[in-house]
């Protein structure tokens, strides 16, 4: 009578214990497709604030600026764009190797890239440079939608 009083309790303790609610599973990766999307700037550790922009234009995808100060890697490069204030990178290493051997391969795909050395300590690989933001904004849609593959090129302002 003892066995059977404590299985009856177990059974009850079990089957009152263990309810489950179901939710909708949670992920810190899902987004709410209601709510719009946000674009932060995020400031700099110097005095400016404005060093990081994303501007959109007319439903294209964002194209992100940053204001760094650069200089040419080779004294050729330097001598051709120094006078240009933006400059349309498609590449950033933090190894100067990775860099050129990056140079290379957009060398075979038709380009004359330039690596630029930031302030931040990569290595921007760029594809063009402007005295215009307009120009240069203008080539970044041209690379988009001539080589998709290469829809994250974004735009270096020159301080």
């Amino acid at each position: 009578m003892r066995k059977l009083t404590i299985i009856a309790i177990a059974f009850t303790f079990i089957f009152t214990a263990c309810k489950t609610v179901k939710q909708p599973a949670q992920s810190e990766y899902t987004s709410d497709t209601t709510t719009e999307t946000k674009v932060f700037s995020v400031p700099a550790s110097g005095a400016e604030t404005e060093t990081q922009n994303v501007e959109k234009v007319a439903d294209e995808k964002p194209i992100a600026m940053r204001k760094e100060q650069v200089t040419f890697t080779e004294q050729e490069d330097r001598s051709s764009n120094e006078n240009n204030t933006y400059f349309v990178i498609i590449g950033s290493f933090g190894q100067l190797d990775n860099a050129k051997n990056y140079r290379e391969t957009l060398l075979d795909e038709g380009f004359t890239p330039i690596i630029l050395h930031s302030e931040t300590g990569y290595y921007r690989v760029c594809v063009d440079s402007f005295k215009s933001e307009t120009d240069a904004r203008s080539r970044i849609t041209n690379l988009r939608q001539a080589f998709p593959k290469y829809s994250d090129v974004w735009l270096l302002i020159k301080e």
